[in-house]
């Protein structure tokens, strides 16, 4: 079973984030990302996708022409947990 980030763990890892927030409402943490054009936002939603589809933990998100939200949560967990840390981390390093 996947768990929940204690308060503590929020403390320790959120930090390491700076571009994300925390979704309250939603226990999650979400980001935006605009790109010079449609092409580039759908290149970065493929790459992303495919570091999902490899880690078995896939975002909410949505496209608008140049930009793109993810919102990062755990629905097993029931919030937020580590594997949205980590892919939150690896989305940052295709940027």
């Amino acid at each position: 079973m996947i768990a929940k980030l204690t308060p503590a763990e929020r403390s320790e890892l959120l930090p390491t984030l700076p571009e994300w927030a925390v979704d309250e409402g939603r226990d999650g943490i979400t980001r935006k990302f605009a790109f010079a054009d449609f092409v580039e936002a759908f290149g970065f939603m493929t790459r992303v996708a495919l570091l999902a589809e490899k880690a078995d933990h896939h975002p909410e998100w949505s496209n608008l022409y140049n930009r793109v939200e993810i919102l990062l949560t755990t629905h097993d967990a029931g919030g937020l947990s580590r594997r949205d840390v980590d892919l939150a981390r690896a989305i940052d390093a295709l940027i």
